[in-house]
């Protein structure tokens, strides 16, 4: 890590949800009905860090399963599963299923989050590459993520496939050159999650920036422990703040 300067590369692809976004609240907020459905004695009960797992594995499960379906429903149908997985039984009149599926633009950003895009941009192309759709990025960059601006968003609903897959990053890599005249080498792909991101950007051949929020204790991502032969870090940093104090100090040594 470290050995390539921050400011060789022309543009930075982000990972939105668990690296820009807090996800984890966010998911935990719109939860909270169906841990309202649990009975008190449900070891599952306000068990936060329970939930989010059993989230993932049920996201994951849908998004290999539908890689075509758009996230904001996907993520309804998650709701669904978990709901089934844990024995509640969900009322259709209440909407619990699509108030869940069209929470993402509610799940805030994290603090240090657009006062670092802002100045990242100043040096950066800023390149989007999500997992959610387009509708769904569309509230989050009106909303948590106001005044940002983007390069380029490229969501697994134009794609048509999900992260970890490998045609992501093929397609942001094959965009990026085409629309704003950025090759691979010109570009650092910045995520949270091991899984998701930083394996398939290491397949793809792209440098990668590791975002650690939460580190091994996040809900999404895997373990570096258990990915370390998969991954290939160029820089590591507890938040994204922590980046853009980095590439500045980059700058003023130039």
């Amino acid at each position: 890590m470290g050995e390539t300067s921050l400011t060789a590369f022309a543009a930075l692809s982000f990972d939105v949800y668990a690296t820009l976004i807090d996800w984890e609240s966010g998911i935990s907020a719109a939860l909270r009905p169906l841990n309202a459905r649990l009975a008190d004695a449900d070891p599952m009960k306000d068990d936060a860090k329970g939930l989010l797992g059993l989230f993932t594995r049920c996201e994951e499960h849908l998004e290999h399963r539908f890689p075509e379906m758009p996230y904001a429903q996907l993520l309804g149908e998650v709701y669904e599963e978990m709901a089934k997985a844990l024995g509640v039984s969900l009322d259709p009149a209440v909407g619990e299923k699509a108030a869940f599926g069209n929470s993402v633009g509610s799940w805030p950003a994290f603090p240090d989050t657009v006062d670092a895009l802002n100045s990242l941009a100043r040096r950066y192309k800023l390149i989007v590459l999500s997992n959610v759709d387009e509708a769904s990025f569309e509230k989050t960059r009106t909303g948590p993520l106001r005044g940002v601006e983007f390069a380029a968003v490229y969501t697994a609903q134009e794609i048509g496939s999900y992260k970890p897959d490998l045609r992501n990053f093929e397609w942001m890599i094959e965009h990026a050159e085409r629309d704003l005249g950025v090759a691979r080498d010109g570009i650092l792909h910045v995520a949270q999650a091991l899984k998701h991101d930083h394996v398939p950007a290491k397949k793809a051949g792209l440098k990668s920036c590791w975002i650690e929020r939460g580190g091994d204790d996040a809900a999404i991502g895997g373990r570096l422990e258990d990915l370390k032969d998969d991954v290939e870090l160029a820089f590591r940093f507890k938040t994204l703040g922590d980046l853009a104090t980095a590439v500045e100090q980059d700058v003023r040594n130039t």
